[in-house]
């Protein structure tokens, strides 16, 4: 579903890391948001890998990845550093959106000499979005509190296509899926281990994650300089003031502005958001 690219399968510590990659030159991983998978970037990968190695994969227990049973992005990120070092990178930029993004910052922290550029896409830390929620947070990310409820597995497995569909329409400013990339995501929510690994994962975020981004600001910073993308009249830009204020508390490079689209930059909006990430990613790549 990404042109150009192969399909791989490497083993980890307790998973599995499906994905795809192509091209040739500096290495990048690419890590997807929810409720998508690694094909999320079939818009905005073929163009980078023609100046690049590009890596998308699926986060563990995410698509085609099995989960070790943790779900934290502290051990996300871990297997996300496996994958890189078994595909001969260990050194590389990592690009996030959403999920993906958190996993990529916690990546960024834990794993410091790998990450050599940092991208983020719609997203604060997830301390920081815990810290200022209130009822917009409530109302306008309800997914984070339903994810958490035991009720949540038994709801999704009953209309997995319904459930997708509405979250990708209603965070979204056009139609930017066409029906086989919608079946490819409805796909992996098919299947209750699936359902099971992200419902997991939203739990650790409020708890294990939590932890971690507090043991860690004000402490530890991002190395790598970072580059932050926000949907130009979503809740991000709306909810946090400028958010590039919010990541210079975790970091002292930090650039980046809003792009017109909706939630899904990478495929509502691919030329803005490459017109963003080609720069930054090009500058000192050798």
């Amino acid at each position: 579903m990404i042109e150009g690219f192969h399909e791989f399968d490497v083993r980890v510590a307790g998973a599995t890391v499906h994905g795809r990659r192509g091209g040739t030159g500096p290495p990048i991983l690419l890590l997807h948001g929810f409720p998508e998978s690694h094909v999320m970037w079939h818009r905005v990968a073929p163009v980078l890998a023609r100046d690049f190695s590009v890596v998308a994969t699926d986060l563990s227990g995410f698509g085609d990845s099995t989960s070790s049973g943790d779900q934290s992005m502290r051990e996300l990120a871990r297997h996300q550093v496996a994958a890189m070092q078994q595909l001969g990178f260990r050194e590389f930029a990592v690009v996030g959106h959403d999920r993906g993004a958190r996993c990529a910052y916690r990546l960024a922290l834990d794993h410091p000499t790998a990450v050599r550029k940092l991208a983020v896409l719609d997203v604060v830390p997830t301390l920081d979005a815990f810290d200022r929620a209130g009822k917009e947070f409530a109302l306008g990310y309800w997914i984070w509190a339903f994810m958490t409820d035991p009720i949540a597995e038994e709801l999704i497995g009953r209309a997995p296509d319904v459930f997708v569909n509405h979250l990708l329409d209603s965070w979204s400013a056009n139609d930017a899926f066409p029906p086989e990339i919608r079946a490819e995501y409805v796909r992996q929510f098919r299947r209750p281990e699936v359902v099971h690994a992200i419902c997991e994962q939203y739990r650790a975020a409020a708890t294990t994650d939590c932890e971690h981004d507090a043991a860690d600001r004000g402490v530890s910073r991002i190395q790598s300089p970072v580059l932050v993308l926000w949907e130009q009249d979503g809740s991000v830009g709306r909810w946090y003031g400028d958010p590039l204020d919010i990541w210079r508390t975790w970091a002292d490079d930090v650039s980046g502005g809003p792009v017109d689209a909706g939630h899904f930059l990478p495929e509502e909006a691919p030329a803005e958001t490459l017109a963003w990430l080609l720069p930054f990613l090009t500058i000192d790549s050798e």
